[in-house]
């Protein structure tokens, strides 16, 4: 792990995407981080111990998902397919596919395996997968300003984890996508999906693949202000130290039937590009479905003093 220092930072960006803002002053105290994401030799060392079986897995149940076929509610989790040619960006749907019995262990559906990805980030997990892990290990998951302090390096205000230039010197910086998503990946960068955990340079504090590769759960109930329903004990009028973000209710999305609440996921992965998701920078945020599991969804643990 790194050590973390603690102290006051600005979070947030106003260039970007609408939830991302305000920029504001915030506080966090020092703590320890895993230099790099969760990996599958981990996981399944946790795996081993405990027993423990992921949500993807599990038999979903029914009650959880009101009007749902029957047929459909098998085990199984979300995998990244490139459709074969233009599609509208405002539908998920044509290159996300529901894989039964896709998981941690099959991260492409049945037949795949983890035999030769044992150092990359463990993928197909759920938020409670990832909490029971941290559990275990003596450790807990980062809250939203605890990450965003620590992929930021000590750079203040920069755009990406390690500047404000998106490929300073022709050399590319973290595992993303390069080309028209999501049809078109030129791989410049060595990489379709995942890649190895410290294949690509370390940000100031010694943390890799805080930018791409997975996206990263934090503890932090999602809204779209991020400055709503701040928890932290600081006055209204000071800097807020160590903030949490909403209560779980309020981070139900309303057209969600299911109402499923969500968690705030860091760091963008080596899905996002320019044209499409630009979240591989230290002040996105994207809300994520607790009970939803993805190809390109990891996390990382931190411990406090």
């Amino acid at each position: 792990m790194a050590w973390i220092p603690g102290g006051t930072f600005r979070m947030g960006s106003e260039e970007f995407y609408p939830e991302e803002a305000p920029v504001r002053e915030v506080h966090v105290d020092g703590f320890w981080m895993n230099r790099a994401p969760v990996t599958n030799r981990e996981f399944a060392a946790f795996v081993r111990d405990t027993g423990y079986t992921t949500v993807a897995e599990r038999d979903p149940d029914p009650e959880d998902y009101p009007g749902a076929d029957a047929d459909d509610l098998v085990p199984g989790s979300a995998v990244f397919e490139s459709p074969e040619g233009p599609v509208n960006l405002q539908t998920p749907s044509q290159w996300w596919d529901y894989v039964p019995d896709a998981n941690w262990r099959q991260p492409l559906g049945p037949g795949s395996d983890v035999d030769d990805l044992l150092d990359h980030p463990v993928v197909h997990v759920a938020y409670e997968d990832a909490a029971a892990f941290a559990e275990w290990a003596g450790k807990a998951l980062p809250t939203e300003a605890q990450w965003e302090r620590a992929a930021r390096g000590g750079l203040e205000g920069k755009r990406f984890v390690w500047g404000d230039e998106h490929v300073p010197d022709g050399q590319l910086m973290a595992n993303t996508w390069q080309g028209e998503f999501p049809v078109e990946n030129r791989e410049l960068d060595g990489y379709a999906r995942t890649s190895p955990v410290g294949a690509f340079p370390a940000n100031g504090f010694g943390l890799h693949d805080v930018a791409g590769n997975v996206w990263e759960w934090t503890r932090d109930w999602y809204s779209d202000d991020p400055t709503a329903g701040d928890d932290s004990a600081s006055p209204a009028c000071c800097t807020p130290t160590n903030p949490r973000g909403v209560s779980e209710a309020r981070s139900v999305d309303e057209r969600d039937p299911a109402a499923v609440p969500r968690r705030v996921l860091k760091g963008g992965s080596h899905l996002c590009a320019p044209n499409y998701c630009f979240r591989y920078r230290p002040a996105a945020r994207y809300p994520e479905p607790v009970d939803t599991s993805t190809s390109h969804v990891g996390f990382r643990c931190v411990v406090e003093p």
